[in-house]
């Protein structure tokens, strides 16, 4: 007899409690589960509050409830990472990498501990076997202003094999509609925008009392050297950026480098900001297995960004270049780079450098 029991990540939000339905009413033997990802400062987090919001629906839909530690794995592998990436002067996507070492991992090991044969998660996106490669695809969510292929990207043969995604064919208003005409109490909840260990949205606060690192103030300056004033500490900054500079111009200037050496920051014109090419590490192939050349390829270098045409060239194991046809506008070390063919999501990798 087929084994249909699944453990569902949820958060307490109407995207994995409308998951939780969808797959009771597909026939599953649903549990949930939240992951407890961080406990700096709970007061200002959010995690104890997301897992007793995650415990009430489940008791809702009358499914077990389970509530994994993994405090330990997310302080080191995103928090640690986190802070390190900022000291860099990079600008780094937590949720890819707590995707890639906590989060669907952690989901592993617990469906394995509880004889789940699957996961499951709320995300936007779609998985497929292709019976030609003999790989698990990974593809798009069918509501392009909800897909979030993009921070899945990471995700191995393995996880993909096991992974149920019951949203991915639904828009968000179907999502919402469905959880509202079951009852469910989150069916309008708002979706949280933040980082979830940084809720209030200050860096240089984190990297302070829970990295140990002094964020300086330090020096705006052109691109010739000239002091143009002073900033709060070059981690509240990211490339493109123009609000919030405290800078006063004739013309309009954005962050376009940061120096943590020396701890300055660089504006200058909003043309300084685009480049063509970019190397990438770290580098995920899902849905096909690493090209022996180029390839032709749209990408994208941020999660809200819409995707551009580019060729690929795989360098060495997990490295490859991206040259866009187009120069794009301020391509960030420590964000990813994911390259699609139309839905297909071929793979992806951290951003270390951009030129023209």
């Amino acid at each position: 007899m087929e084994n249909r029991r699944v453990l569902l990540g949820m958060s307490g939000g109407v995207d994995s409690t409308a998951a939780a339905l969808l797959l009771q009413q597909a026939g599953y033997e649903v549990v949930g589960a939240t992951l407890l990802m961080h406990s700096w400062e709970a007061e200002r987090c959010a995690s104890a509050r997301d897992a007793a919001e995650a415990a009430a629906a489940a008791e809702r839909l009358g499914i077990p409830f389970r509530a994994p530690d993994c405090r330990e794995d997310f302080a080191r592998w995103v928090m640690t990472d986190f802070a390190g990436e900022y000291a860099a002067g990079h600008t780094p996507n937590p949720c890819v990498r707590c995707n890639r070492f906590v989060k669907f991992p952690s989901l592993l090991r617990q469906a394995d501990a509880m004889g789940c044969r699957y996961i499951a998660t709320g995300h936007y996106a779609r998985t497929a076997w292709d019976e030609r490669t003999r790989r698990w695809q990974l593809l798009r969510g069918t509501d392009r202003q909800k897909d979030q292929s993009y921070v899945l990207y990471p995700l191995s043969q393995e996880i993909l094999s096991r992974l149920l995604l019951p949203l991915g064919n639904l828009s968000k208003e179907e999502v919402r509609r469905l959880a509202g005409e079951a009852g469910l109490p989150n069916a309008r909840k708002k979706d949280s925008q933040d980082i979830c260990f940084i809720p209030d949205g200050d860096y240089l606060r984190f990297l302070r009392d829970w990295g140990g690192q002094d964020a300086p103030a330090g020096d705006f300056v052109d691109e010739n050297g000239k002091v143009l004033g002073r900033h709060r500490g070059q981690a509240a900054y990211t490339l493109g950026q123009r609000r919030g500079l405290g800078v006063s111009a004739d013309r309009p200037l954005y962050v376009v480098a940061k120096d943590p050496a020396a701890n300055r920051v660089t504006l200058g014109d909003e043309a300084a900001l685009f480049c063509r090419s970019l190397r990438a590490e770290q580098c995920n192939w899902v849905s096909l297995p690493c090209p022996g050349g180029p390839l032709q390829v749209t990408a994208k270098t941020r999660y809200s960004q819409r995707e551009a045409e580019a060729e690929v060239r795989p360098l060495s194991e997990g490295v490859v270049e991206v040259i866009f046809r187009e120069p794009q506008r301020a391509i960030t070390p420590g964000q990813s780079v994911v390259l699609y063919r139309d839905d297909l999501v071929l793979g992806g990798g951290i951003i270390q450098s951009a030129w023209d």
